[in-house]
C-alpha cells in the first residue's frame, strides 16, 4: 500500500479534510490515496468523503423537487445514488405540500428520520416566517445555521455544528441524557429541542396541558360539580387506585411505555426512532448500538470484522480494501494501482494478490518479482556455436559455414568455389570441401604457393628436374622448361659481356671475331648476336600494353666523339599479328629500348622476336647488335 508522505503528525481533522476534498472532486471513496497508515485515519477519510458525496446526492434530489416539482426522472434508476436522491426529492415534495396546504411543518408521519428532516427543511424554506437566511443540506441532518463573519458559522439552540464547519445537525437530548424531564415524565426528541410527556394521565375531569400540567374542566351547574366531587371523594375513600406501571416487572412488553389510568393502564409503543446501526434497548427507552460483527451471517465474508458505534467496518485481509458503500472487502488490483512497480515484466492480478511472470527468454527470479535471463545455450540449440544474449540467444557458424535462412540455427557449408568471386579464389581450379575449399594447380610445371591459393612455376632448371643434355642450355618457362642449343655463327664467339644488356632472363651473347684480312667480316655492321628466353602468361584482362623486354645501352653523351651516334631500334622478324612494338626512352643516363606486348596472345604459343639495335651516325648505320628474344606464351594466366 502506497501512502503519501507528510511533514508532521496527521490528525483526524487532517484525515477528514482530505476525505471531504476527495468527495468534493467526486472521487471513489473506497480507493482514496491514504495520507497515513493509521486505520482510524483511513476510516475518517472514507466516512468524510462519503458524507460529502451523500450530501451532494441528496441536495441534487432536493433541487429537483424545488425546480421541477417532480421526481419522475429518478424513478427508473436502481443505483444507490439514484435511490438516495429519490428519497430526498420525494420527502422535499411532502414538505412543500404541507406548506401549501397550511399544515404545520412538523408532520406527524412515520417516515424515516432523514425524510422528516428533509420534509421540514423544504417546508420551512418557503414559509412566510422564513427569513431567507436558512441553508439546507440534508443527509441525516437538517442545517439551521447563520454566518458570524470571517467565513465562520454557528448553530441555533438545539443544534450542533458538523465537522465541516458549515452545516448543523439536531442534538438528540433524549439519547444523550441532557434533558430535564422529571420522574414520571418521558423524554420525546424534537427538531432543535425535546419535550417531556407525563406518563400518568390526569384523571377524570382533567386534561394534560402544553406545560405538562393537569387542568380541570369547568362545570356549568354547581350542583353537578358538588355531586361529582362527592362521588370522587367517596370512591377514593373506599378504594385507592393502583398504579400498575410502578410494578417491578412492568406490565407492558419491551419497546412499549406504560400509562396508568384509573383502575387500569394502557401500553403505547415507544416512538423513539433509531437510525441505521442502532436499535431500541430491551426497555425501549433508548437507542443502543447494533453489533453487526456478532451476527451469524458472516458480515465481512471471512475477513475481520470491527464493530463501530452505529456501524461496522471490515478489517480486510492483505490484498483487499474495504468499500464503505457496499460495505464489503473488494479485491485490490495491484497491477493497475501500481503499474510498473510490482513486477519487472508482466503482472497478473489474482484474488487478494498478484502474480509476476516473465517474457520469453527470461525466468522468474527467487524474489518472485524480477526476471533473470535464461542461458539458452546450455541446452545446445545451435548446430555449431551459440552466444547467449540478454533475453535470447544467437547462433553463429565457424569459418566456411553460414547460418540457415530457414531456421536460423543450422549451419550450412559455404561453397566458396560457387561464389561470384570464386574464380579469383584459386589461381587454377577450386575444389569445395565441408567448411572450406582447396585450390589445385596443373599437374606439371606448377606447385601450390604457401598461401594455398596461387600456383607458382617450378624452375626445373634450378631444381635439376629438366631433361636437357650437356650440350643444351636449360631455359625455364612458365609451366615447364626448354632445352636450347645456341651456336654462334661464323666469325662470332661467345662472350659474357656485351654493350647491350637484356633484363628479365639469362642471355647468350656472341661477339664478332674476324679473322685477319677478312675484309667482309670487318665491313659487316653486326657486332653481336644475342639469344634470350622469356615466358609470358595468357593475360586474362589485357587493358594496356605490357612491357616485357628492356634493352639498355650507354647514351651518346658518354661517347668521347662529338658526333655521337643515334640508336634506332627495329623489330625485324617474328612479330606475330603485330602483337609487339618497341619504343625508346632515357632512364638514369642510359638509352633504353622497351619491347611491349600491345595485343593479347592466347597460349600455348611461341615465337622468336628478332630485334635490331642500330647505331646511326650521320644517317649511316655504323654498327648493329642483333637480339633474338625467344618468347613462350603459357596457356595459363599465372
Amino acid at each position: 500500500m502506497h501512502c503519501q508522505e507528510t511533514t508532521g503528525p496527521v490528525t483526524l481533522d487532517d484525515c477528514c479534510k482530505d476525505g471531504k476534498e476527495k468527495g468534493t472532486d467526486s472521487q471513489d471513496c473506497t480507493r482514496l490515496p491514504l495520507i497515513s497508515e493509521s486505520t482510524t485515519c483511513r476510516i475518517a477519510q472514507e466516512q468524510c468523503c462519503v458524507a460529502v458525496l451523500e450530501d451532494n446526492i441528496c441536495s441534487n434530489g432536493i433541487n429537483m423537487a424545488k425546480d421541477q416539482g417532480s421526481c419522475d426522472a429518478l424513478l427508473s434508476g436502481s443505483t444507490c445514488e439514484t435511490k438516495t436522491a429519490k428519497v430526498c426529492c420525494e420527502c422535499c415534495l411532502l414538505g412543500r405540500a404541507a406548506q401549501e396546504q397550511g399544515l404545520t411543518c412538523d408532520l406527524n408521519l412515520s417516515v424515516s428520520y432523514q425524510c422528516g428532516l428533509v420534509s421540514r427543511a423544504c417546508c420551512m424554506d418557503k414559509s412566510p416566517e422564513s427569513d431567507g437566511n436558512l441553508e439546507v443540506y440534508v443527509e441525516n441532518t437538517t442545517v439551521w445555521c447563520h454566518c458570524l463573519g470571517n467565513n465562520t458559522c454557528s448553530c441555533f439552540g438545539g443544534y450542533k455544528l458538523k465537522p465541516d464547519g458549515k452545516n448543523c445537525e439536531d442534538i438528540n437530548e433524549c439519547l444523550l441524557g441532557s434533558h430535564h424531564c422529571r420522574t414520571g415524565e418521558r423524554c420525546i426528541n424534537t427538531l432543535g429541542s425535546y419535550r417531556c410527556q407525563r406518563e400518568i394521565s390526569c384523571g377524570t375531569g382533567y386534561e394534560l396541558t402544553d406545560s405538562n400540567t393537569c387542568k380541570g374542566h369547568s362545570l356549568c351547574i354547581g350542583e353537578d360539580l358538588l355531586f361529582y366531587k362527592s362521588i370522587r371523594s367517596l370512591m377514593f375513600i373506599f378504594s385507592s387506585d393502583i398504579n400498575e406501571c410502578l410494578s417491578g416487572t412492568g406490565p407492558c412488553p419491551p419497546g412499549q411505555v406504560c400509562f396508568n389510568t384509573v383502575g387500569s393502564y394502557t401500553c403505547q409503543r415507544n416512538s423513539v426512532n433509531c437510525g441505521r446501526g442502532y436499535h431500541l434497548n430491551a426497555e425501549g427507552t433508548r437507542c443502543v448500538d447494533i453489533d453487526e460483527c456478532a451476527g451469524p451471517d458472516n458480515t465481512c465474508a471471512g475477513h475481520g470484522c470491527i464493530n463501530l458505534v452505529g456501524t461496522y467496518r471490515c478489517e480486510c485481509r492483505t490484498g483487499f480494501i474495504f468499500n464503505s458503500i457496499t460495505r464489503v472487502c473488494d479485491d485490490i488490483n495491484e497491477c493497475r494501482h501500481y503499474p510498473g512497480r510490482l513486477c519487472a515484466h508482466k503482472c497478473e492480478n489474482i484474488l487478494g494478490s498478484y502474480k509476476c511472470s516473465c517474457t520469453t527468454g527470461f525466468k522468474l527470479a527467487s524474489d518472485g518479482r524480477n526476471c533473470d535471463d535464461i542461458n539458452e545455450c546450455e541446452s545446445g540449440p545451435c548446430s555449431q556455436e551459440c552466444a547467449n544474449v540478454y533475453g535470447s540467444y544467437q547462433c553463429y557458424c565457424r569459418r566456411g559455414y553460414q547460418l540457415s535462412d530457414v531456421d536460423g540455427i543450422t549451419c550450412e557449408d559455404i561453397d566458396e568455389c560457387a561464389l561470384p568471386t570464386g574464380g579469383h579464389i584459386c589461381s587454377y581450379r577450386c575444389h569445395n570441401t565441408p567448411g572450406s575449399f582447396q585450390c589445385m594447380c596443373p599437374m606439371k610445371g606448377y606447385t601450390l604457393a604457401p598461401n594455398g591459393r596461387s600456383c607458382q612455376d617450378v624452375d626445373e632448371c634450378v631444381t635439376g628436374t629438366h631433361t636437357c643434355s650437356d650440350t643444351e642450355s636449360c631455359f625455364n618457362v612458365q609451366g615447364g622448361f626448354r632445352c636450347l642449343n645456341f651456336d654462334c655463327p661464323p666469325n662470332y664467339r661467345r662472350s659474357g659481356e656485351t654493350t647491350a644488356r637484356v633484363d628479365r632472363s639469362d642471355t647468350i651473347r656472341c661477339i664478332k671475331f674476324c679473322q685477319p684480312n677478312d675484309i667482309s667480316c670487318v665491313l659487316d655492321p653486326v657486332h653481336s648476336v644475342s639469344h634470350t628466353v622469356i615466358s609470358l602468361p595468357t593475360f586474362r584482362e589485357f587493358t594496356k600494353p605490357e612491357e616485357i623486354v628492356f634493352l639498355r645501352s650507354i647514351t651518346p653523351s658518354h661517347y668521347p666523339h662529338v658526333d655521337s651516334p643515334d640508336i634506332v631500334y627495329d623489330i625485324q622478324e617474328g612479330n606475330v599479328q603485330n602483337s609487339f612494338d618497341i619504343i625508346k626512352r632515357f632512364e638514369h643516363g642510359m638509352i633504353v629500348g622497351v619491347i611491349r606486348q600491345v595485343k593479347p596472345l592466347v597460349g600455348p604459343l611461341s615465337t622468336v622476336l628478332k630485334l635490331a639495335m642500330n647505331y646511326v651516325t650521320n644517317g649511316v648505320v655504323s654498327h648493329r647488335n642483333i637480339i633474338n628474344v625467344h618468347i613462350y606464351v603459357s596457356e595459363f594466366w599465372f
